[in-house]
């Protein structure tokens, strides 16, 4: 099993209490809705970006389907590929794929589920994860594929 599968796994576990963490040392940093959005806005478009150099077919951005969203929907080699984004300023209380609950998790498979009705995608289907920080004028870009599984696809 990919490392980086279980290490998202025993942080879906602990992501409560890093979520406690990161907001009271946070509670003194001046951000505003606004900054917050537009980094989420940037690191999906770097995401879109990376995506489509290592040769992934952008299906849909930002799919809905009543409250819930799909970032990417991508395809690549006969597969389906959901690809959630998660943009932080910093990694140093918490990595952006922390940040992923077991709700969210549900939400993206029922989401997903949707898509692939809508759309009847008859191929395979896999959940992706990328997770992208500033760094200078940069951005570090981490994807873990199969970043987790789902039992209704």
């Amino acid at each position: 099993m990919n490392e980086k599968y279980i290490n998202l796994q025993k942080n879906l576990i602990t992501n409560q209490v890093g979520v406690q963490k990161q907001t009271k040392k946070n509670q003194n940093k001046p951000k505003t809705m606004a900054d917050h959005n537009e980094l989420g806005e940037l690191g999906e478009q770097r995401a879109q970006a990376y995506l489509h150099a290592k040769g992934y077919k952008i299906r849909h951005t930002k799919w809905r389907t009543g409250k819930l969203e799909l970032d990417i929907v991508a395809e690549k080699d006969g597969w389906l590929v959901v690809t959630e984004v998660k943009t932080r300023s910093t990694d140093t209380f918490e990595a952006p794929e922390e940040a992923i609950t077991n709700r969210k998790i549900r939400n993206i498979i029922n989401a997903t589920h949707e898509y692939i009705h809508t759309f009847d995608w008859q191929g395979y289907t896999r959940f992706d994860v990328i997770s992208v920080i500033p760094e200078g004028q940069n951005f570090r870009i981490d994807h873990i594929e199969d970043a987790f599984l789902s039992p209704l696809i």
